[in-house]
């Protein structure tokens, strides 16, 4: 089951890499039927979009703990820039647990490192804002970051990935490795990531399932990603996409909301 969307991967320059996670560009045409897809996600983005009217707006769009299903809407086009863990509050001045399930403007947020970005961008077409966040943004969040912390949160968020065949292990096993507690574990994750370590490794384990259910039997895929058994994954896979893994790809799909703009978040 896939979004009705053009999706193009774009490379992330060198100077970026420390602190975006991927780039992208999406497209979404007015002719398409079926239903926009937003998928759970953990990361937070920084989205340059195009309107059908060809005016430019620059967004954050925050965590998504489950997802939602859309009709409708007109043409959007738009660059995702997936900020890495520990990049939100050096970036926007807030800490990512704020920005859980909104869609701010990039200029409403209050770190003066947003605020001088989000005027860059209002100008530049979403290919020129790539090499603009190049030029500008390494020294800047330099600047602002908390090396430590965000080297702490980047380590427990690997550590519970379930990407790469590896098993996350347990919340508490990964305190223990990181030498902090678990009320600190989940203290670096609210601000780093904007979701507790759990929920963050659901996120990441039903992604890693959408990702790789087309190659692999159900029992061996709950067991790859971590799961008790098959009925663990199910539960799950329907918590956060509100139906079962079957039904999921056999379009079976819970109704879907109408919205003024297909691709909003």
């Amino acid at each position: 089951m896939t979004n009705a969307v053009s999706l193009q991967v774009l490379p992330t320059p060198e100077p970026l890499r420390a602190w975006i996670a991927g780039i992208g560009s999406v497209s979404v045409d007015a002719e398409q039927t079926a239903p926009y897809i937003h998928l759970p996600d953990a990361a937070t983005k920084v989205v340059v979009r195009t309107g059908e009217d060809g005016r430019r707006s620059a967004l954050v769009v925050g965590p998504r703990v489950r997802a939602s299903y859309h009709l409708g809407g007109r043409f959007v086009s738009c660059v995702e820039i997936r900020l890495a863990p520990g990049t939100v509050r050096p970036l926007l001045g807030v800490p990512a647990a704020d920005l859980v399930g909104r869609a701010p403007r990039l200029d409403d947020l209050p770190g003066p490192v947003a605020r001088r970005l989000a005027g860059e961008l209002r100008w530049l077409e979403p290919g020129e804002a790539v090499a603009r966040l190049a030029e500008v943004l390494p020294e800047r969040l330099r600047a602002a970051a908390d090396r430590s912390r965000t080297e702490l949160v980047r380590a427990g968020v690997a550590a519970l990935s379930s990407r790469g065949g590896r098993v996350p292990g347990p919340v508490t096993e990964v305190a223990r490795q990181l030498a902090v507690s678990e009320r600190q574990l989940r203290k670096l994750f609210t601000d780093g990531v904007g979701l507790s370590p759990k929920h963050y490794a659901r996120i990441d384990r039903v992604r890693t399932v959408l990702d790789q259910a087309a190659t692999r039997p159900w029992a061996d895929l709950a067991a790859a990603t971590g799961y008790y058994d098959q009925a663990h994954m199910t539960s799950d896979f329907r918590t956060l996409m509100g139906v079962p893994p079957r039904s999921y790809f056999t379009g079976r799909l819970p109704d879907a909301m109408p919205c003024g703009r297909v691709g909003r978040p």
